[in-house]
């Protein structure tokens, strides 16, 4: 009966909510699969020709091997597999030489059909074996440095599995094992460096992604008393499913009220209560993001449930709020080019220390993954050194999630609570901008009463 009742409620309610909110914010239009799939394609062959032979030869390394085998790819191969491919077929093999300056980077792939871009140099004809195919590409090439993925520090890095590697290294002659070495620092490259055509489509990808999570944390998907926490996740899931986009992870809805027996989000981010009623006076936050286009949004943000007679966020809320956004900047102010993230994390706790913000900062890359590779900025359980990925320092043209907590006591409440937010940013080199803005003050449900 409880769930008819939020049915029946919501869809009294859609036609006047949805426009209020379609006229304030119209939701970009989604791109069907053709025509995604084309786009990817362009992107891709874009950073295959301008980005990869920059980030060879900043790394050293003159030829690149990923071995995968089909629903076992490496992280990095399936960013490199055309739109078509949903996976890797039988074992695929890809090669990437730098023949210098001035000459376009070969592409290549060991396979009877050509891998997109990557032209077929596998002639069952001369060479029945795959590997001897390989053996006598990297013969004729004759590479000063052949990069393997493995990584002790970061796994999307470390893509080449056991059976693989000793594979490989059998077949090599003898003279070219002592050439081959990790290529853990290209892989991140690779993985983190955003395009110019990347940057053209990810500013609207996180607008997709802020209208979503704006549409959540209204009447659209809450009607208090009524709706719990559980159902707004799903809404969130269902939204994404009909707007025919993906989701990274599971998101999460949870509260903060003036109840003491509410849970404490001071003890733990792992223990959060699920199906909590949503009532008047809830400070309700969300964790979400999608996928578009390969790349990824990760966004938290909040919304308060006006109590009867009440217009606005209550004051302490607002400043708590504020606190947050000032840690943002306090964060985003430490970026420059070859800062590792400790460095980083330590240059603003030590800042926000100073301006008396109690807070936490765990913050990191976002670009074909969630959470990516790059140098990582804190993490939730560790606030002061961050070992391997904390170490990495900042290049230009990369994509951070900003995300951090502060700690604040709202008196009338008599209680501390913490002010979680995570927006989507890009470094340029010259300075750090958020793709899509941030949220600047709570939203209230209902919408300006």
């Amino acid at each position: 009966m409880r769930s008819f009742r939020f049915l029946t409620t919501v869809a009294f309610c859609t036609v006047f909510i949805w426009g209020k909110l379609s006229a304030q914010a119209p939701m970009p239009g989604i791109l069907d699969e053709q025509v995604r799939a084309r786009v990817v394609n362009e992107v891709l062959e874009d950073r295959f020709n301008n980005l990869l032979p920059q980030l060879m030869r900043r790394e050293g390394i003159d030829m690149w091997v990923l071995i995968s085998r089909e629903y076992n790819e490496d992280p990095v191969m399936k960013t490199m597999l055309p739109a078509e491919w949903l996976s890797a077929r039988r074992r695929t093999v890809m090669v990437f030489f730098d023949r210098g300056p001035g000459q376009e980077l070969e592409k290549s792939a060991i396979a009877r059909y050509d891998v997109g871009l990557l032209k077929a140099e596998w002639d069952l004809n001369v060479y029945p074996d795959q590997w001897e195919a390989l053996v006598e590409m990297i013969k004729a090439r004759n590479p000063k440095k052949i990069g393997i993925n493995t990584s002790d520090t970061y796994g999307l890095a470390d893509g080449l599995v056991h059976t693989e590697y000793q594979l490989l290294m059998q077949k090599l002659p003898a003279a070219y094992k002592s050439r081959v070495v990790s290529a853990e620092k290209l892989a991140i490259a690779w993985l983190e460096t955003r395009s110019e055509k990347e940057m053209a489509l990810y500013e609207q990808i996180c607008r997709i992604s802020h209208l979503i999570v704006q549409e959540g944390l209204s009447e659209l998907a809450i009607q208090p008393g009524v709706t719990t926490t559980d159902d707004v996740v799903w809404w969130y899931r269902n939204r994404v499913r009909a707007l025919g986009l993906d989701t990274w992870f599971h998101p999460t809805v949870d509260v903060q009220r003036a109840d003491p027996a509410n849970f404490d989000h001071l003890r733990t981010f792992s223990k959060r209560p699920q199906g909590q009623v949503i009532l008047p006076g809830d400070l309700l936050h969300v964790d979400f993001g999608i996928t578009y286009l390969r790349l990824n949004t990760d966004m938290q943000q909040h919304a308060y449930v006006l109590r009867p007679g009440e217009t606005e966020v209550p004051e302490a809320l607002k400043k708590a709020f504020r606190q947050g956004n000032r840690l943002q900047d306090i964060l985003v102010q430490q970026f420059s080019t070859g800062r590792t993230g400790n460095e980083m994390l330590a240059r603003a706790l030590a800042q926000a220390k100073a301006e008396g913000i109690e807070g936490s900062i765990y913050s990191h890359p976002i670009g074909f993954h969630g959470h990516a590779a790059g140098p990582a900025i804190g993490m939730w359980d560790n606030q002061k050194n961050v070992p391997g990925t904390g170490d990495y320092p900042l290049y230009p043209n990369t994509a951070f999630s900003i995300e951090l907590n502060v700690s604040a006591l709202i008196p009338e409440w008599n209680k501390t609570i913490r002010i979680m937010l995570e927006e989507d940013g890009f470094y340029d080199g010259k300075g750090f901008r958020f793709m899509d803005g941030r949220q600047e003050e709570i939203y209230t449900i209902p919408r300006g009463r």
